[in-house]
């Protein structure tokens, strides 16, 4: 091996070819009519993508191979599942994809053990948050991901959090055309990970069994950050009365947070 090149897979990472958007769109439409051709070059175009991705797996003890490799099937998931009519980059598809494919074998072959029953039901939901994010063209509530799997929400609670593996928002997770992409960026509600989401959707649920006033309440004061005096004001009660509005609304949210 040359000095300065570095190969996995028995590829020469610094050879590896770079894809223009322009081009990248042309393959993805040749792609979906059946061009195998174009599959090949555009698999081969975002080779860099999947590398990119791996990197910040590198402190994890294993092969950059077999990561490599993982990574690779990621990728082709995701080209498989990529619609162009939803007017999206394929990175910003791609990338949660790969790094899903890429955590799920760290996780198979992590020496903390969970049993193989609440794995599958963690990744048949992160699946299906996946497919709902994409067709309601926001986040599922965990109530829409319990219905298609026909569960009851606490399992998915429980088997998301058996599961989860928190990331850093400001962790680099590829650089496109030369500009850093971080997990933040990848993630439509701005959470890094499953527990992070897991937090924003059961704060969410909590909110939705609260009386309208109350949940206003807590809205103004925890999400655009008013004073309890400038609620009051706002509302037309006393500052008092949201005070005890408040506390009772937040003890009513422990039930379901």
């Amino acid at each position: 091996m040359a000095k300065g090149t570095v190969e996995i897979c028995g590829i020469n990472t610094g050879r590896l070819p770079r894809m223009d958007a322009k081009r990248s769109d042309e393959l993805l439409k040749r792609i979906k009519g059946g061009d195998e051709a174009a599959r090949e070059e555009f698999i081969n175009g975002n080779l860099r993508l999947v590398l990119s991705v791996i990197q910040r797996f590198s402190m994890r003890g294993e092969p950059p191979d077999d990561l490599f490799q993982i990574g690779c099937i990621g990728l082709i998931k995701a080209i498989d599942n990529f619609d162009v009519s939803h007017g999206v980059r394929f990175s910003t598809y791609a990338v949660p994809m790969i790094i899903g494919e890429v955590r799920r074998y760290l996780r198979d072959n992590s020496p903390m053990r969970v049993s193989r029953s609440i794995r599958d039901t963690a990744y048949h939901a992160l699946r299906e948050r996946t497919k709902l994010e994409y067709e309601l063209g926001r986040e599922p509530t965990l109530g829409e991901i319990a219905q298609k799997l026909g569960i009851g929400e606490d399992e998915v609670v429980f088997a998301l959090d058996a599961i989860a593996d928190p990331v850093s928002l400001n962790e680099p997770v590829f650089r496109d055309d030369g500009d850093a992409v971080f997990v933040v960026d990848q993630v439509r509600d701005e959470k890094a990970s499953e527990e992070r989401w897991l937090n924003s959707v059961a704060l969410k649920t909590g909110l939705g069994h609260l009386p309208e006033r109350e949940r206003n309440i807590i809205e103004m004061r925890f999400f655009l950050g008013r004073t309890q005096t400038e609620v009051a004001e706002e509302i037309g009660i006393s500052q008092a009365q949201v005070s005890r509005l408040e506390k009772h609304a937040l003890m009513q949210m422990k039930k379901y947070v």
